[in-house]
């Protein structure tokens, strides 16, 4: 039995019947023609931020962030404001060195299409006193075009607005919110800090993401520049749509498994973590490569979408698991019952990189604006650009 094997949790093991492995959804669901162009980039290529430009604070030794998917919902706020409220408090209270500098989202910021009337509501308000800048890659519904608007609109023109602009700015439609807009140089951009080079792609509006040839030659060539700080910097890759996942509403996205490994091979670069949302749940993969190289995957998509996404029963005659893309890629820790919200911490010692990851849940019945506190449901930590990763469950 190899690590992976053994660090299943105990969780999978109970449940008995739900797999411990990515799967795909049979039947069609190629939606790849709702393609939306893209909007035309605010800063020069090869679109990169560096992160000095937002933050004073020294990032040369540690470096502490939050990662979040799919906050929005038209349906109901309350889930989101609770998870919003435990960011605050971990990036306020506690150890100096433990609390989060920056947020990084995942996508999905606005149900349903992405409107500006919906992002006071669904992201000015519940992240109005969050200390840090707030960093973000868009996700599908951050694209969608709302067919019934009466006010006619580009796919991301709010988007842009709030996280794409050449300064910031207040934002017209945010009701007075204090948070300025952000400056990333586009919807596909690289954020460059001291500890990691943290890689971000927009897979567009189709539900298992779509990415064009221009943006595929742009992240193989970020992926061979990362290549050349490998000693010193983490490389980070993000993206909405899940390329590995368990559960039955999305399951794995076919063209993002296909399109990251195709441009790993291209770059000879494999990244060393995944984060994507899409998938309303968490779950932590790790993929196994030939050459010894182990690369984990991690869903973070239970930002406050008001509905949670169940992970596949093996039985399930709709799921379809003997894809050569899903093979030696073991599910290792879940969670579909509670929202919650991933903290990463990168450390330097002794010039050695390490990664450390603890998953946060919003304990249930827990209310707004009391004094709960958000409960550890996984923590995970590995050396970077080692061979094989050490697991602390």
């Amino acid at each position: 039995m190899n690590i992976d094997e053994k660090n299943i949790s105990l969780e999978n093991r109970r449940a008995g019947e739900e797999v411990n492995y990515p799967i795909f959804l049979k039947g069609e669901f190629d939606d790849a023609e709702k393609f939306m162009p893209m909007p035309t980039p605010t800063g020069d290529a090869p679109f990169r931020l560096d992160i000095k430009k937002v933050i004073e604070d020294s990032l040369e030794k540690e470096m502490v962030f939050h990662v979040v998917g799919d906050s929005g919902s038209a349906k109901d706020l309350s889930f989101q404001r609770l998870l919003a409220q435990q960011l605050i408090k971990q990036s306020r209270e506690g150890r100096t060195e433990d609390r989060p500098q920056f947020l990084y989202h995942l996508g999905d910021i606005v149900y349903d299409h992405g409107e500006a009337h919906e992002y006071a509501a669904q992201f000015f308000e519940p992240f109005e006193e969050y200390p840090g800048p707030i960093f973000s890659i868009p996700g599908n519904h951050d694209g969608e075009i709302n067919p019934l608007s009466e006010t006619p609109y580009e796919s991301l023109d709010a988007y842009m607005q709030v996280f794409c602009s050449k300064e910031p700015i207040d934002v017209p439609f945010s009701k007075g919110s204090s948070r300025k807009s952000m400056i990333q140089p586009n919807v596909y951009w690289t954020l460059n800090t001291p500890l990691a080079n943290i890689v971000g792609l927009y897979g567009n509006v189709a539900k298992f993401g779509v990415i064009k040839p221009d943006q595929r030659e742009w992240f193989v060539h970020e992926l061979k520049e990362a290549a050349k700080q490998k000693d010193d910097c983490a490389l980070i890759v993000c993206v909405h749509q899940s390329p590995f996942s368990a559960d039955t509403n999305h399951g794995s996205s076919l063209a993002m498994v296909d399109f990251l490994e195709q441009a790993y091979t291209e770059a000879d670069v494999k990244p060393d973590l995944v984060l994507s949302g899409h998938v309303h749940n968490y779950q932590r993969f790790m993929r196994r490569y030939s050459d010894g190289t182990k690369v984990p995957y991690i869903v973070a998509g239970a930002g406050g979408y008001t509905v949670l996404h169940p992970i596949a029963s093996r039985n399930d005659a709709s799921i379809d698991t003997d894809s050569a893309l899903l093979k030696n890629v073991v599910l290792q820790k879940y969670c579909t019952k509670q929202y919650g919200f991933l903290k990463l911490k990168i450390k330097k010692k002794m010039g050695a990189l390490r990664l450390i990851g603890e998953y946060y849940t919003i304990p249930r019945g827990a209310e707004p604006d009391t004094g709960f506190t958000a409960e550890l449901f996984d923590r995970f930590e590995f050396p970077v650009r080692r061979p094989e990763p050490v697991l602390c469950l």
